[in-house]
């Protein structure tokens, strides 16, 4: 079995971007780190873009799995939110990649990793709506789209906004605030 060039290079350039963040990532670069020729990299990939919004797509792939592993079938459905949630945030915030590009987007405004954060966001909430589909609840049915994205925000903002003029919350105030302010409103 050969070397798998294209995993090479997919996991060359998450480490580009992780380092270097996204505007200073170039395809030199990502061919230096994988050891392969800069020709390699585009019988794979058409241009960083292409290659970005891979690496983009594995990253949501494992904040979704990250997800699923905390959810237990037995425990109440705000508790399995507020898991999920909270596991998907913690697993953005120790992620090299989120954090740089999160740090450039705030840098510089860079137009692509503006967007990619955007598409994950997005994602993100697509999930939660999923997972609230199954939910019997009427307002939630109304306005599930409208539900997930206020679910998303408000626990970024619990969780990382707070925390830069406060003490940080711990996971089960966290917890108790979600269900006071949101999830009591879903599990009546």
């Amino acid at each position: 079995m050969g070397i798998d060039r294209r995993k090479l290079i997919v996991e060359a350039a998450e480490k580009s971007f992780s380092l270097f963040g996204y505007k200073a990532t170039t395809m030199d670069q990502v061919a230096k780190l994988a050891s392969v020729g800069k020709g390699t990299i585009y019988t794979f990939f058409k241009n960083k873009e292409e290659l970005f919004a891979e690496i983009a797509s594995t990253l949501v792939h494992e904040m979704k799995a990250e997800a699923e592993a905390v959810i237990q079938p037995g425990l109440p459905f705000t508790e399995n939110v507020h898991r999920a949630l909270f596991r998907m945030l913690e697993f953005r915030s120790e992620h090299l990649l989120m954090i740089k590009l999160i740090q450039e987007e705030k840098e510089m405004g860079t137009l692509a990793v503006t967007e990619m954060l955007q598409h994950i966001e997005n994602e993100i909430i697509a999930y939660i709506k999923h997972k609230l589909e199954g939910v019997n609840h009427t307002i939630l049915q109304t306005d599930l789209e409208i539900t997930s994205f206020l679910l998303f925000k408000l626990y970024i903002a619990l969780v990382s906004d707070w925390e830069k003029n406060h003490e940080a919350l711990s996971s089960e105030k966290i917890a108790e605030i979600m269900k006071v302010f949101l999830l009591k409103r879903l599990s009546d």
